[in-house]
Parts: structure tokens; sequence; C-alpha cells
């Protein structure tokens, strides 16, 4: 029993390590509105900013499907340097009014974080999601690649929402 309390605390510590701040705007985030149904489905993570949960990950995807307790699945994979899958799966509820896209996202218990779409393409091609603290951001597309033009559209995007896009991890 003890065992498992000493595992436990030292998770919960590690998950309270202090994430970098990245974003240099004071302005409110703006929220997308998404539909559940056409936001599900597998997306490619074109950028993120880094994180410690995603370190020596390329080519990562992000999958969501509805789940019968009207949860949405949340399935991360990525294939690390070394050539292995690490995969997380997890879960997510709708927070916000509406139709607006904010969702919360948990991988271990109890403990839920903030997702919100901050912007998407009308045709749920693309989307940028992030939280209101600007310490997570991630660009993720439908296409497994994006070419220069699109990265460099992405970037501006970036940028107007108050975030550098020297600071991205671009997959490559």
């Amino acid at each position: 029993m003890l065992r498992i309390l000493i595992v436990s605390l030292v998770f919960a510590l590690g998950a309270c390590a202090a994430q970098p701040v990245y974003r240099s705007s004071d302005d409110p985030l703006p929220v997308a509105e998404i539909s559940t149904t056409e936001y599900l489905g597998l997306w490619h993570e074109a950028a993120r900013l880094p994180n410690r949960f995603e370190r020596n990950c390329a080519d990562a995807t992000a999958e969501y499907a509805l789940r019968e307790d009207g949860l949405i699945s949340v399935r991360n994979t990525c294939i690390r340097e070394d050539g292995s899958t690490r995969v997380a799966e997890g879960r997510a509820r709708r927070v916000g009014e509406g139709e607006e896209g904010k969702l919360e996202v948990s991988f271990f218990g109890p403990f839920w974080g903030d997702y919100w779409v901050l912007e998407r393409a009308n045709d749920y091609s693309w989307s940028i999601v992030g939280e209101p603290d600007g310490k997570y951001l991630w660009v993720l597309t439908r296409a497994e690649n994006i070419d220069a033009q699109e990265r460099a559209i992405f970037a501006a995007r970036v940028r107007a929402l108050g975030y550098d896009p020297d600071d991205l991890i671009w997959n490559p």
C-alpha cells in the first residue's frame, strides 16, 4: 500500500513540474466553434511547442472518437527517435458553451487539462490548439505533411496568437 502511495505521489509531483510560458500577449485567446462530429478522426501534428510529454517524439498523431458515455476518446501516438512507438490514451469532455471549442483532456485519473481549439479551417483540414496560460500549442492537420508555404501561413497565424513561431518544433 505504501508503495502505491509513493508511486502516486511521484506521478502527481511530476505532473506539477513547471512548463514554460511561451505566449507573450496578454490579449485573450480566441476560441473557435467546433462540431464534435467534424472534429473527430485522425490529426497529424505539424508543429508543437516543446513539452515534457512529447520529448523525443516525431510523427505524432492524435485520434479522437466518440465514446458510449458521451466523452471523446483520445489516442496520441508518436514515433520516438529510436523508432519505438509511444501511445497515450485518454478522454476529453466539452466544457465550453454551445459549440465553443473549449474542452478538457485527461490522461491520468481525475486530472484534467485545458484543450482549446483556437482556430480551425472551415473544412476541418487544420486546427491550432492551445490552452489559456500560453504553455502549450499544437498545429494539427489532416494531411500527413505540410509544404513550406503552409508552414509560413501557420507561422503567421501562431505569431498573431502571441507566440513566437521560432519556439515551435516542426514535424520533419
